[in-house]
């Protein structure tokens, strides 16, 4: 027997709190799990800080991956099975890039990715392609079989289906981070009923489709989706907690080109800092290693490193304000330099963050990021796009909602407010430092 089409003699279960059991039988699946680059995966948070705001999201990146995997085999097992348009030929293609989709994620992901300009998809196609176990087990397939994988996780495989099924507006891996993150922050929102959608799934030549049956599911969904990035994703404690982290990294970056002697030697950032990482280098790192830092660099001599690594540590984040960027340009100049007079670097302690989210849109001609629809099948066999039909989802559909907030150290304010220059600051900021309304 061919080892793609080798089946273990047991089927092997992993109990789940979202899908009850995540089913395993193909012999390249349980043998792709297996490997230490996808076991990394356990050592990733999902949710990165989330877990300072909802202390439940401590679930990790190989959770959702076997999610991910797990729904995508009931739509190729279920949904598609025995249908001319959908080819069996995908089915081992479509299970591994579902169950690989993130396993070049680093540690505090985007956080980590957008202070040393890295991309995570990256490192997937490095794994999977390079001197690994996981490129072991997949070239046992074939010998193109390593580079078809990466081609759905890049969204240029020549089967549009096979890519849909893990990166559209509605795919495996959305309906399970949705609600895997729900459930483990223990909010309501990322519920809905996942189980009308995979029944009303529908193969078609280059995409899912949806019975137009099944289209109040769908509209359920797309409203997870928005309260989901608002309430749990963009909450601003947890964007807090990464201005802290990012400005942690960029602080000891600055450190280390600056020749700064550590009394504990960052060995696993040299590489990072230096613009030499190997994927070896890559594959070290986990979310242990980045907090096993945080901690010993309390004790620096580098007050701005010591004292952000504390407040990560500790969890003693900064306050914010609503902040308009284009129209308070002149409120953030003055208050860098009141910063500066009041002994603290604004580049560290003064931080605009900002957060945007289109929860559903159409491709519109000219626009730089192609984002395929989601089709309704009617049952005269015509084919519609899903704000056609839904007047929810016309609603919302094209409009982005962004969100800009000024981040800064409520309690050095508090602690330091009879000096001039904080005052000024609590009053450009609009606070009551007597009344402690912080």
């Amino acid at each position: 027997m061919e080892y793609s089409e080798e089946k273990l003699l047991e089927e092997k279960v992993f109990k789940d709190p979202v899908h009850r059991y995540v089913h395993v039988r193909d012999r390249v699946i349980w043998d792709l799990i297996g490997t230490k680059e996808f076991q990394r995966l356990r050592r990733v948070k999902q949710l990165g800080t989330t877990y300072l705001t909802f202390h439940g999201a401590e679930h990790s990146r190989f959770n959702h991956s076997l999610g991910v995997y797990e729904i995508t085999r009931r739509i190729v097992d279920n949904a598609f099975a025995s249908r001319p348009e959908w080819d069996e030929g995908e089915r081992l293609l479509s299970l591994c890039a579902a169950l690989l989709h993130d396993l070049g994620h680093g540690p505090f992901s985007h956080s980590f990715e957008k202070v040393f300009d890295l991309d995570h998809e990256d490192f997937t196609r490095e794994i999977i392609l390079g001197d690994t176990e996981v490129n072991q087990v997949l070239s046992r397939v074939a010998a193109d079989f390593p580079k078809k994988v990466a081609e759905v996780i890049e969204k240029t495989y020549e089967n549009k289906l096979v890519i849909s099924l893990i990166s559209s507006q509605i795919d495996a891996d959305r309906m399970d981070y949705l609600q895997r993150d729900a459930y483990f922050t223990g909010v309501s929102y990322g519920h809905f009923d996942m189980e009308r959608i995979l029944r009303v799934m529908r193969p078609r030549e280059d995409q899912v489709v949806i019975k137009q049956s099944g289209m109040h599911a769908v509209e359920d969904y797309i409203m997870s989706r928005y309260q989901m990035y608002w309430q749990v994703y963009f909450h601003p404690v947890t964007r807090s907690a990464e201005v802290i982290l990012t400005k942690i990294l960029h602080r000891a970056k600055h450190l280390h080109e600056q020749n700064y002697t550590f009394k504990h030697k960052p060995h696993h950032f040299y590489s990072i800092f230096e613009d030499r990482m190997t994927l070896q280098d890559y594959l070290k790192l986990d979310e242990a290693v980045f907090l096993y830092y945080f901690q010993i660099w309390e004790e620096e001599e580098d007050q701005i490193l010591s004292d952000l690594c504390r407040r990560f540590n500790n969890r003693n984040l900064f306050k914010y304000v609503e902040f308009d960027p284009a129209k308070e340009y002149k409120k953030l100049a003055k208050l860098s330099v009141l910063f500066e007079q009041a002994g603290l670097d604004p580049e560290y302690y003064l931080v605009v963050d900002s957060s945007s989210d289109l929860p559903y849109d159409f491709y519109r001609p000219g626009e730089e990021e192609e984002r395929l629809p989601i089709h309704l099948l009617k049952k005269n066999g015509e084919i519609r796009e899903l704000s056609r039909e839904s007047e929810i989802v016309d609603a919302i559909s094209g409009k982005r909602r962004t969100d800009h907030k000024l981040y800064y150290p409520a309690d050095f304010l508090e602690k330091e407010k009879a000096r001039p220059e904080i005052a000024q600051i609590a009053q450009i900021l609009e606070l009551n430092l007597d009344n402690g309304t912080i």
